[in-house]
């Protein structure tokens, strides 16, 4: 180790009958072609709940919580019974019970783990949703289940822990895993993979603005690690397909107080579940 809105796709794999379509809707329209676009990214995919999981879904108390600040219903997970606590927070079509091996090693540390299943995804309600929502459902979580000693986020968890810690939540350390970092560099990523042209990248980001009335890069994890004074951890694998290794750097760059761990050979999601990754939080945590 050394020192020092947008939502990432998590190995999108876009069906051919949607490739198809948008191909066509660009011919016709760059403006058709990116509001298909913008619909397909502000829903998530769910997938079902894999054996290794399945324990602490049997294991934790599950609540609904209602968020009034966006009006929608989240699924809790409590798990474990201590007193003190850490959030954990899935990203982009992900779900609660996600970093289930980090949890385990948390709870044999002692602490409690309160985890969700942010809109529209997992049990949770809905079909669409974005990382403001995310950001939303934390701050209300801190309201009704905290206070908690750390914070351990995924992806674009990790984008909306940053974001909350802006926003006030209230922690002693955290660690983001594979976060995504620039909200340009996530749509372009996106446009990319619907095999579109770079300028529906542009409308796209102009739509989102313009529909929820700020400057999408107030999100960008950097932009947000400048309000950050506590220690944080990151953690990014070379080799993740989903968002570059350049977001932990840019991140890393902007922080205050911060450690960077960088892996290989594990990708976006086998990062959660590696020995040597769980070693390097407990040691961080306790240190």
């Amino acid at each position: 180790m050394t020192k020092k809105v947008a939502i990432p796709t998590q190995s999108l794999q876009i069906p051919k009958p949607i490739l198809i379509t948008a191909k066509f809707l660009e011919a016709i329209s760059p403006k058709l072609a990116m509001l298909f676009a913008a619909k397909l990214f502000v829903r998530p995919i769910k997938h079902k709940i894999p054996k290794r999981e399945i324990h602490m879904v049997q294991k934790s108390k599950q609540t609904i919580l209602f968020v009034p600040s966006i009006n929608k219903k989240i699924n809790i997970y409590e798990y474990g019974n201590n007193e003190k606590k850490i959030l954990m927070v899935h990203g982009w079509s992900g779900r609660g019970t996600q970093m289930v091996k980090i949890a385990d090693k948390m709870l044999e540390l002692g602490y409690a783990i309160i985890s969700f299943d942010a809109p529209a995804h997992g049990k949770s309600d809905g079909k669409t949703t974005i990382m403001t929502e995310f950001i939303a459902s934390i701050i209300e979580i801190e309201k009704q289940f905290g206070p908690f000693e750390f914070a351990i986020g995924h992806s674009l968890g990790g984008m909306s822990i940053l974001n909350a810690i802006k926003q006030n939540l209230n922690v002693k350390k955290a660690i983001i895993i594979g976060s995504g970092d620039i909200i340009q560099d996530v749509i372009d990523d996106f446009i990319q993979k619907l095999q579109l042209k770079p300028k529906i990248g542009l409308l796209l980001k102009n739509h989102f603005e313009k529909k929820y009335n700020e400057p999408m890069e107030n999100y960008s994890a950097s932009f947000s690690a400048k309000s950050v004074t506590i220690p944080v951890l990151i953690i990014h694998d070379k080799d993740d397909d989903d968002v570059a290794l350049k977001a932990a750097h840019n991140i890393h760059k902007y922080l205050k107080n911060s450690t960077i761990m960088i892996t290989e050979g594990l990708g976006h999601r086998k990062i959660l579940g590696d020995t040597k990754v769980i070693e390097s939080i407990k040691e961080f945590i306790s240190n």
